[in-house]
């Protein structure tokens, strides 16, 4: 897959690879799982409640 990023958008990526040491596309991969994981994470906790009922 390939991501067209702004160049805004590039240098933020390459910040967060840097800040991290880690590499621009593992960098993406990490933003993904946590937006996804900030998106959802109510909808698990309150689905979780309604099986404990």
């Amino acid at each position: 897959m390939t991501l067209h990023l702004t160049e805004e958008q590039e240098r933020t990526l390459a910040m967060l690879a840097e800040a991290q040491d880690i590499s621009e596309h593992e960098a993406a991969v990490r933003a993904i799982s946590e937006a996804a994981e900030r998106r959802f994470a109510p909808v698990r906790t309150l689905a979780a409640r309604g099986r404990s009922r």
